[in-house]
């Protein structure tokens, strides 16, 4: 797989999904669900220019720490000793994937809307916590170590996650009363269909082939734990 890869024989996309699978990685189980990258950083100009490395994330670092602001908490967190030397160091508290973040973004289509309305106890989370931004998903995690949740395949080939055909009460926002029901597309998409064809384009542009590896470093490879994982800022609780 990885020789076709190389060769350019086969998709980033395939290759992704592919080294998922190899992982133990499913859509079986939503604790092991696929992960794949956030690719760009830009969700507010109003054209998407793919020959301009500066509207790609950089994929070397964790999400966490994409935004250079955070390198530095997320340091500390893990400079703390526990003083009964149970826990080991970690950087990040939560995962980049999990069940909780598979449904976070399906919330919209079934049957994941049921699993989040049981993980609720019975009802919807509140509005504000709830997946109704690209653009603001994305600003979460420049302002938030906290935040590392990666993307699901979905958002490279299943525009109608993005909609709210169910037509269900998904609430309102605290501060601007937006109520919330599809979710708001970066401005250079103009339907989920544009979006979901836009960012696969951006996820098979040359820029992601020749930095892809980088990320996989990470996710699939030597800087998941050890000294590696260390520099890298990519230890795990």
């Amino acid at each position: 797989v990885l020789q076709k890869w190389v060769n350019r024989e086969i998709s980033n996309f395939d290759y992704l999904i592919q080294l998922n699978t190899m992982a133990g990685r499913t859509y079986n189980d939503l604790a092991q669900y696929p992960v794949f990258p956030w690719i760009l950083q830009d969700y507010t100009s109003e054209e998407l220019d793919l020959n301009n490395p500066a509207v790609f994330r950089d994929l070397s670092k964790p999400i966490g720490v994409v935004n250079e602001k955070n390198a530095k908490a997320v340091k500390e967190k893990y400079n703390f000793e526990d003083p009964l030397g149970i826990i080991d160091k970690f950087h990040y508290g939560t995962h980049y994937s999990n069940a909780a973040g598979v449904m976070h973004y399906l919330i919209r289509v079934e049957p994941f809307t049921t699993l989040h309305i049981q993980l609720q106890s019975g009802r919807f989370d509140c509005a504000d916590r709830q997946f109704h931004s690209i653009p603001a998903t994305w600003q979460a995690l420049m302002d938030n170590p906290n935040d590392v949740k990666e993307l699901i395949p979905e958002f490279f080939y299943f525009p109608e996650f993005l909609e709210n055909q169910n037509g269900f009460n998904l609430g309102q926002l605290q501060i601007s009363k937006e109520v919330v029901n599809d979710v708001i597309l970066p401005k250079w998409a103009n339907s989920p269909e544009d979006f979901i064809y836009k960012h696969r384009k951006a996820l098979e542009s040359e820029y992601v082939s020749a930095h892809l590896h980088e990320w996989i470093d990470l996710i699939f490879g030597y800087k998941q734990r050890g000294p590696a994982a260390v520099e890298a800022l990519n230890v795990f609780y």
